[in-house]
């Protein structure tokens, strides 16, 4: 009986933790999609860049950042 409680215990933190975490980084890709996107944007629209907004570069753009937008930048150049 007791080592159910513990393990029950146990699950019910394990899942509140991946939960908590899973909150944070999911914070941390939308800010940083939305800073990268603006860039993204701000490149295409001033003549810098010429990189299309597809599925595949917002995720790269979502996951990278600063340094995705730049590395999408470089990939279209070239």
């Amino acid at each position: 009986m007791l080592e159910e409680l513990l393990l029950l215990f146990f699950l019910f933190l394990a899942i509140m933790l991946v939960v908590k975490v899973g909150f944070g980084v999911i914070k941390y890709l939308v800010a940083n999609a939305i800073i990268g996107l603006i860039i993204l944007w701000f490149t295409n629209w001033i003549g810098i860049s010429d990189v299309p907004l597809t599925a595949l570069n917002v995720l790269v753009v979502a996951i990278g950042g600063i340094l995705g937008v730049i590395a999408l930048i470089i990939v279209y150049w070239f």
